[in-house]
């Protein structure tokens, strides 16, 4: 709890979802009942490497943007121009004031570059991964696929 400074009950919610999810078992036979010990799952084990190679590819001083919501969900839909809408499509339970948000900061830290075609009649925006960014969305694209609305992992 100390390494990660969340609370005694976010922390405790989190071991749990991370348990629920498959990634995260307790260790049988160690630790004490007040101070159960975990160990990675196998399917948790790829998923760390995972979070490794994602971490390792930013600096120490874009990692807060990393722990941002909806950095990542909206990083793994950028693999082709997108407007706002598919990115939308994409992700079922965003807002367009998330997304917004999202875009506008990965925007400010160049993770993310916005176009206008003005020949499209309204003019449209269209975003696409740069320098961190694209480094991101190259690693999360083998492993998250996202088809016509539905999320699907491949963890």
């Amino acid at each position: 709890m100390a390494a990660t400074g969340a609370g005694r009950t976010s922390f405790s919610q989190s071991v749990d979802h991370l348990i629920q999810i498959g990634l995260l078992e307790r260790n049988p036979g160690y630790g004490h009942p007040l101070r159960p010990e975990f160990r990675l799952t196998q399917r948790g084990a790829v998923a760390a490497r995972f979070a490794n190679q994602i971490l390792s590819a930013t600096s120490e001083d874009n990692q807060d943007l990393l722990r941002r919501s909806w950095t990542l969900p909206v990083l793994a839909t950028l693999h082709e121009l997108s407007h706002f809408n598919e990115i939308r499509r994409n992700l079922l339970t965003i807002t367009d004031r998330a997304l917004s948000q999202s875009l506008r900061m990965m925007e400010e830290r160049d993770w993310v570059q916005r176009d206008i075609d003005d020949g499209a009649r309204p003019p449209r925006a269209t975003y696409h991964p740069i320098n961190t960014g694209e480094t991101i969305t190259a690693i999360t694209g083998p492993v998250i696929v996202f088809k016509t609305g539905s999320q699907l992992r491949q963890l």
